[in-house]
């Protein structure tokens, strides 16, 4: 069985700046567990999925993706998930919602998977320090990104099917919105 989950991902420009700034709080801050993915907004949780299967995977998801036509998300603000996350706050659209919620249940009945709370819960979000966020830095830490103003938005017009390989996360496939 592998890891899978599946994200929307931020054009190469943005994907960079996001990356830049993750290396940034690497380096000033200690945080590193944020780097071992692309900048995204998580779709659908990690999932485990038989890697023999992975054809059927990318089949089934092209199907349901092929019925979803494409939107655009703004990306601006920091957000924080207890003191636990920090992530940039996601402008989601109705459409984006309904994606996601009808992925849920697709999911579940079309591929099996067992829903996450997180796919009940669902808070587009795009997260930068985590996991190894030490509380002595979480406000120094917040009030650095909020300095950095960061705030872009772009036109989903794909979403990305990603796995976990030694640890890190790789985008393998892409899924078409309708324009």
């Amino acid at each position: 069985m592998d890891k899978y989950f599946l994200a929307v991902l931020p054009p190469a420009v943005y994907l960079d700046q996001v990356e830049e700034l993750k290396r940034v709080i690497h380096e000033k801050f200690g945080c590193k567990y944020a780097r071992k993915s692309p900048a995204h907004v998580t779709l659908k949780m990690p999932f485990s999925f038989s890697a023999k299967r992975e054809e059927h995977l990318k089949e089934s998801l092209t199907s349901y993706f092929s019925t979803h036509h494409s939107f655009r998300i703004g990306i601006n603000q920091v957000g924080t998930f207890g003191r636990r996350v920090i992530y940039l706050k996601v402008n989601a659209p109705q459409a984006m919602i309904d994606i996601q919620a009808g992925l849920k249940t697709y999911c579940q009945r079309e591929l099996h998977l067992l829903p996450e709370l997180s796919d009940r819960n669902y808070h587009p979000h795009m997260t930068v320090a985590f996991k190894d966020l030490k509380a002595s830095y979480f406000d120094d830490l917040v009030r650095f990104l909020k300095l950095q103003k960061v705030g872009f938005s772009f036109d989903v017009d794909r979403v990305f099917l990603l796995r976990k390989a030694q640890g890190i996360w790789e985008p393998i496939h892409e899924f078409a919105l309708l324009e």
